[in-house]
């Protein structure tokens, strides 16, 4: 009998709550601000979210914390509702905190009536230095004792449009001596003369994320807000206004955010990085961004496993950035055809081999897969590509591969060995000639030769040529925000272009975002923004074995 798998604290949460009878189901929302383009980061967030509800048969809704217009834009929503899709999750109701805008001025209004809430005429350096600090107690503002009649006029003239940006701005009246100082009579609206990407110019005030996230969510009757663990602090001020409203009481719990090194996952450091061109896009596949990663070639599937294996915790931690490679490369090895390609070739010539003849070769698809995942022809020939790195002038100790004299073996194909070479006038070497071993065809060896050594190969007349990308970690550090500049730590070899591989034929029209696994040199994808058929590029997704690894052991 296998072993159950344990609940974390939020499940044990939920699943308390139904067996009691709090809720008849539960509701959780997925609540991106459409500032920028989501990340791993909020992967976890997503799977948590939409993960909890299926789990418990309840819903999930997608809301989009649309209150700063300055920073916000359609083009982020929409990409934000691919990458959930993408991801493998449908929301239940799609929402807007700026559907809300005027149910919100109205609970803004209410508090204005019960004496909680006060319009301030204080700068913005006025009012932080009036918050004191954690352990000194702040001051009240002059204008908190304007009556309701005044607050309420003035408020009314702030959405009227009466005032400038920071002239004015609404605060709550808590507890300016409140050890927590969010609720030192926060903010609740700010004017904004900005255009909003849903309502235009309608509004000119808008309200801060902590009074808008709590209303959204009570007016969703969502029952677990879950945030990650910097919110935490915010949650008294969630249930201040939720109690002194009477409305739902949704109830938020934290978690701890995904950390991981070797990136970073500000929205703000991920925004430069775009605008000062040290990557092509949000979609770049050295990005966090989900769509970087999708463009790259790494699949939902790989995500949502990682994932599941980093759990739900409530402490902070950093997660290697080799389980999440990990986790692709377990999954590309399934489902990813194998292929040949030679990224830095080197001719060879069979002299024995019968000009002008192409011979059609048995060759697995994909070993892991059921049925091998079929079996494909690969053309061979007399003259070939092979890696340059597969022949050695001068053998190491323990080489196994060509070199003047040895034999190895070429896959799926015969058993060759290295008779010459050839150098141009520079020593550089240009082509090796070889003899084959017409009784070792693989799958029919009747020539009794053992070799050590197997390489891959395309043949010459029928290779496809194809630009490669091979990508790698965009920092060379562990933590590139710990000092200085992050953009100081940026790896220079995190991207090669190979302008002239050697493909197989069957390539040729690989479509983008197929996946291969290019025998002996990593996984790859056809690139779904560059890549067309009959011009193929492609990203490389993740090497075959974890090449940093051994970089850290050899430090």
């Amino acid at each position: 009998m296998s072993e159950e798998k344990s609940l974390n604290f939020l499940e044990e949460i939920v699943q308390e709550d139904l067996s009691t009878g709090k809720y008849q189901k539960i509701h959780t929302r997925f609540p991106p601000e459409p500032n920028g383009y989501l990340h791993i980061g909020h992967a976890k967030s997503i799977c948590l979210n939409f993960g909890l509800a299926d789990s418990y048969g309840g819903k999930t809704n997608l809301r989009f914390d649309d209150t700063n217009p300055v920073t916000e834009e359609t083009e982020y929503v929409d990409s934000i509702k691919a990458d959930v899709r993408w991801l493998g999750f449908e929301w239940d109701g799609e929402h807007y905190a700026s559907d809300y805008f005027e149910k919100i001025y109205g609970f803004a209004v209410e508090l204005i009536q019960k004496g909680l809430a006060y319009v301030d005429d204080s700068s913005a350096e006025e009012i932080a230095a009036g918050k004191g600090t954690p352990t000194v107690p702040g001051e009240n503002s002059k204008f908190r004792n304007r009556s309701k009649e005044e607050n309420l006029n003035l408020f009314e003239e702030m959405r009227a449009g009466k005032y400038r940006d920071g002239e004015k701005v609404l605060r709550a009246k808590i507890d300016m001596a409140s050890p927590n100082m969010h609720m030192r009579d926060p903010i609740m609206y700010r004017i904004k003369h900005a255009n909003h990407h849903r309502t235009g110019s309608t509004w000119c005030i808008y309200p801060m994320y902590d009074f808008a996230h709590g209303q959204s969510d009570s007016i969703e009757n969502i029952t677990h807000s879950i945030c990650t663990l910097e919110f935490e602090v915010h949650r008294p001020l969630y249930n201040w206004y939720i109690e002194q409203l009477g409305i739902f009481p949704s109830h938020q719990y934290e978690f701890a955010r995904l950390n991981m090194n070797y990136t970073v996952m500000s929205k703000r450091k991920l925004l430069q990085l775009v605008q000062e061109k040290y990557v092509d896009g949000w979609d770049d596949p050295r990005m966090p961004s989900l769509s970087g990663m999708r463009r790259r070639g790494y699949t939902a599937a790989a995500i949502r496993n990682f994932c599941d294996r980093i759990g739900v915790q409530r402490r902070e931690n950093i997660i290697d950035i080799g389980l999440l490679e990990f986790c692709v490369r377990e999954d590309l090895n399934k489902i990813s055809d194998r292929r040949m390609a030679v990224l830095d070739p080197l001719k060879m010539v069979i002299t024995n081999y019968p000009a002008d003849t192409t011979e059609h070769l048995d060759s697995e698809n994909n070993p892991e897969a059921e049925n091998n995942g079929g079996i494909r022809k690969l053309p061979f020939s007399k003259e070939l590509w092979i890696e340059r790195e597969d022949f050695m002038e001068v053998p190491a100790k323990k080489w196994f591969r060509l070199a003047p004299g040895a034999m190895v073996r070429l896959k799926n194909a015969y058993i060759v060995k290295c008779d010459s070479f050839t150098k141009d006038g520079e020593g550089n070497i240009t082509e090796i000639q070889c003899t084959y071993i017409p009784e070792s065809r693989s799958g029919h060896d009747t020539s009794g030769i053992n070799v050590k050594g197997t390489i891959h190969w395309v043949s010459v007349p029928t290779a496809v040529p194809a630009e490669v990308r091979l990508y790698d970690r965009l920092f060379k550090v562990e933590d590139p925000s710990a000092e200085g500049n992050f953009k100081d730590f940026i790896n220079p070899e995190s991207l090669e272009i190979v302008q002239k591989a050697w493909i197989e034929p069957s390539l040729a029209n690989a479509k983008p975002g197929e996946h291969f696994q290019f025998i002996r040199k990593g996984y790859f994808t056809a690139d779904e923004k560059l890549s067309v058929p009959g011009k193929p590029i492609f990203n490389r997704t993740v090497t075959l074995k974890d090449a940093w690894a051994k970089e850290i052991k050899k430090g």
